[in-house]
């Protein structure tokens, strides 16, 4: 077996420079310190902030520069523990910095009561008075569009107080499925004994074997079925304290009251669930060709994960990786390209695993670092895939700091998806565009036929069933593990038809969706990437401005709302044809599956 690396034992140039952000430890320790130092400037502003515009100017100014100062020493901190975390140097650091995030919020937690106690009229004066508050307009008529939910003092106390009881369901629904679910056994493919656990069941599910995959499923939900009533008083009681605060904060209902966050209504919400409706045809196309393809007179829950082509083993250099990526972006320009040249020569990426690293990948950073990607690498497909991914968050973040002041500089979660997600379609592109290797098109078509089931058919499943038991128990319904089984089996007959014999065990998979504690996030994964299929297809087929506009909702930030943002790039949320053309490029990839692998056949007869 191979041993693992240590940290010194990685080439430097695979390394990301952390000295961008301090050029040593002693320089972090000293910009900590001198934040430690500052934080009790935070009380001097204590019941003035809103007296006049010059000093909500100073509050603001203040916020930022401290903000800035701080976060440059959580980032090296962080990214720094994440390379190594048995290097106690970095656990100590980073122990700190946390330690001092908890200070700042607990010295400003006087700041959003004081700031909503003043009408929103007066604070528009102050903007039209002080021109430097122009900055600041949009974060605060954010801020104060809340100003109508905010309950007295005294009632957002008592409410705050019951809520960290009502909202511990979702602890509760942890530790049980977490910790104390057991699963039993079942024969692997060489007939030996294994356990069963959530970790290994996506392992077992996927087996050629269809035995094992059976066991498997049968297993696992049989000991969701042994705890399904706990699991549903737990869900219950989620509902009901999301429902019953939406209703004290003035909001209509549960989902109202999540998407006003994001300033979005629940028009959006409706038109995602409302346009797969109409098109879950090509939906039963897939699972039609599925069925076909494993050779099975009826496909069951349990074959849904069954690989359709066998492993594809190629692999790729990061030198490889780089080039490619490089490649598939050119049709967002020249100076995007020049960009991501620069990242991968002045050292923005941890490329390789070592000892003690964090797993997985991702991309870090804020206005005063670059934006670093950490990655696994290993030179899978899925790699290369992974790498271009990450490079969308990270350009996102640098247009978003290059063409923005601080304060507008951030973009929302809601939008974060859609440019990582871009950069794997035009990835995906590129490869079957120019590769000459059928099984490398096939692995790819694949991976996109799986993606597409899994996020624009599966979560919208799950978008509708979060909003039906919600709208359910605003109604005055009781939701036993009965009510909720029977919901999430109703919505499998609509969302797999009859080309998938559905098992009765698969009523209980609703219990083992912790999604469902998120407060209605599934839908923002369906808009991400039917927000890039559409953005992908027009910059491909060459539309007017299509590039240019990309470009621009990536500068934008943080500066307007995410569906305005999405507006520049010529994205209507509200509007059908969105999610339209992910269904459209579902159906593409089928049909062009269907045709390389029908040749693939003709060839080897």
């Amino acid at each position: 077996m191979q041993k693992e690396k240590t940290r010194n034992e990685i080439k430097e140039e695979y390394k990301w420079d952390l000295t961008k952000i301090f050029k040593s430890d002693e320089e972090c320790y000293k910009e900590l310190k001198d934040c430690e130092e500052l934080l009790s400037k935070y009380t001097s502003f204590k019941g003035k902030i809103t007296k006049s515009s010059k000093n909500l100017l100073d509050y603001l100014e203040f916020n930022d520069t401290y903000e800035r100062k701080l976060y440059k020493v959580y980032y090296y901190a962080h990214l720094h523990f994440d390379e190594d975390t048995t290097n106690t140097k970095y656990q100590e650091l980073k122990g700190k910095v946390d330690q001092l995030l908890q200070k700042v919020g607990d010295i400003t937690s006087y700041i959003p009561e004081e700031l909503m106690s003043t009408d929103y009229e007066v604070i528009k004066k102050y903007i039209d008075e002080e021109p430097k508050l122009e900055t600041y307009r949009h974060s605060l008529d954010d801020n104060y569009r809340f100003q109508k939910h905010i309950l007295s003092e005294e009632q957002e106390k008592i409410v705050s107080a019951f809520s960290q009881v009502l909202s511990a369901s979702e602890d509760i629904y942890e530790a049980l499925t977490d910790s104390d679910l057991t699963f039993g056994t079942i024969t692997d493919e060489e007939g030996k004994e294994i356990e069963l656990t959530e970790s290994n069941y996506n392992l077992y599910i996927r087996s050629k074997n269809r035995d094992v995959r059976k066991q498997a499923f049968d297993k696992l939900y049989e000991a969701y079925n042994n705890h399904k009533n706990s699991i549903a008083k737990s869900f219950e009681t989620y509902v009901e304290y999301k429902t019953k605060s939406a209703k004290l904060h003035n909001f209509t209902s549960s989902i109202e009251a999540s998407l006003f966050k994001d300033n979005i209504s629940t028009e959006v919400y409706d038109n995602i669930i409302n346009t797969i409706h109409d098109n879950l045809e090509v939906a039963y196309k897939y699972f039609r060709l599925k069925r076909e393809l494993l050779g099975l007179d009826e496909l069951h829950n349990y074959d849904l994960y069954c690989e359709l082509i066998e492993d594809y083993n190629k692999k790729y250099t990061f030198t490889e990786a780089k080039e490619l990526v490089l490649k598939a972006m050119e049709p967002l320009g020249n100076d995007y390209i020049s960009k991501l040249k620069h990242a991968f020569s002045d050292n923005w990426v941890d490329v390789y695993h070592n000892k003690g690293k964090r797993g997985g990948a991702y991309s870090s950073g804020f206005y005063d670092t670059v934006p670093y990607v950490l990655l696994n690498f290993e030179g899978t497909l899925n790699d290369v895939s992974t790498l271009a991914h990450e490079f969308g968050h990270s350009m996102h973040t640098l247009y978003s700091c290059e063409n923005n002041d601080y304060p507008n500089s951030s973009y929302q979660i809601f939008v974060a998806e859609v440019a990582s997600t871009v950069n794997e379609l035009l990835l995906s592109k590129y490869l079957l565009k120019t590769s000459t290797s059928p099984e490398e098109k096939l692995t790819i078509l694949n991976n996109l036929m799986e993606l597409f089931k899994a996020t624009i058919i599966r979560q919208t499943m799950f978008a509708e069933f979060e909003r039906d038991v919600h709208a359910a128990r605003e109604n005055g319904e009781v939701l036993t593990h009965e009510f909720l089984e029977d919901k999430y089996f109703e919505l499998n007959k609509l969302y797999f038809g009859d080309t998938v014999k559905l098992d009765d065990e698969i009523k209980y998979e609703w219990s083992r969706i912790p999604h469902f504690y998120y407060d209605f996030y599934v839908y923002k994964y369906v808009i991400g990437l039917s927000c890039a299929c559409y953005i992908v297809e027009n910059i491909l087929e060459g539309k007017e401005n299509a590039r240019e506009n990309y470009i621009k909702f990536l500068s934008s930030g943080g500066s307007m709302y995410p569906k305005d943002e999405l507006l520049i790039a010529g994205i209507d949320i509200t509007k059908k044809d969105v999610i339209e053309s992910a269904i459209n490029m579902f159906d593409d990839v089928i049909e062009e599956f269907k045709t390389i692998n029908e040749t693939q056949k003709v060839k080897k007869r």
